[in-house]
């Protein structure tokens, strides 16, 4: 049955965009948190959350929750039931035409978690921020990398399934992107590898990948696809993230590599910038 869903505690995303004349431009901070202050776009109280610096603790902004849900569907790529999430920022009713950006979530977390995340929030702030309005929507897809096993098969779920169970709720899904964050960020990679011209762009966060894995394998099919890669300095994959920026066929078009380790604090830090990103690429 469909519920709205209450946020409850926090754990989530927040603060600046980089933004150039032609739109999200990549930036590489050396010195630490934070972006250059002529590249600030800010969400809400900016100074505020750029004091998060990229630590351990998320922070949500201050912003209200529009048409949350959280549903259970059936999942024939999956062989079974899924929860299914889909957020549409406030003010906007039940996002019936709006474009969609589907979420990936990383090892530790499933669609259960994105409400109490602060996702809503975020949505909204982008959205008040100036960005064009979207949905983000996703499905439980365990711990298999986003990749088939045996008869259980996340991707095609993401593929052929979300985007059929978002049309029947009227969103718009002739424009469609990808975001997700560590096993998710491959995942939205490979989803864009396997799929090319799916999806107009891909936002990963800190994605699990590796030199000789299957995203490095796959990378020249992102050809034409904008990406958007961010991880912090202090994350452990940061050499390999770098060593995939280097061999895509095309630079990212959008990201940073700042301050930070590989969990929400340092994820809430640039999620407006990505959520910038993404939107710009859906109008």
């Amino acid at each position: 049955m469909r519920r709205r869903v209450v946020l409850a505690g926090v754990a989530g995303i927040g603060v600046a965009a980089a933004v150039a004349a032609g739109g999200v431009r990549f930036v590489d901070v050396r010195s630490g948190g934070g972006l250059p202050s002529a590249a600030r776009v800010g969400f809400g109280d900016l100074g505020r959350l750029l004091g998060a610096g990229g630590g351990d603790k998320p922070v949500v902004p201050d912003a209200p929750v529009g048409d949350e849900r959280l549903e259970r569907r059936v999942s024939a790529a999956r062989g079974r039931s899924v929860d299914v999430y889909t957020g549409v920022p406030a003010g906007h009713g039940d996002g019936r035409g709006l474009p969609v950006c589907l979420v990936l979530h990383g090892g530790s977390k499933t669609v259960r978690d994105f409400p109490a995340m602060g996702l809503g929030r975020f949505l909204t702030a982008a959205v008040a921020g100036g960005a064009p309005p979207f949905v983000l929507a996703g499905a439980t897809g365990d711990r298999l990398g986003w990749r088939p096993s045996g008869g259980d098969d996340p991707q095609r779920m993401v593929h052929d399934e979300v985007p059929r169970w978002c049309a029947e709720r009227g969103f718009d899904t002739t424009r469609i992107a990808v975001w997700g964050w560590s096993m998710g960020g491959a995942g939205a990679l490979l989803l864009a590898e396997a799929f090319p011209g799916f999806v107009r762009a891909v936002a990963a966060f800190s994605p699990a990948v590796a030199p000789g894995d299957a995203v490095f394998a796959g990378r020249d099919r992102l050809r034409g696809t904008p990406v958007g890669l961010w991880c912090g300095r202090d994350d452990p994959l940061h050499p390999d993230v770098r060593a995939l920026h280097r061999q895509l066929p095309e630079a990212p078009v959008a990201g940073s590599y700042t301050g930070g380790r590989h969990n929400f604090g340092y994820w809430s830090t640039v999620v407006p910038a990505a959520f910038a990103f993404v939107a710009g690429t859906l109008t």
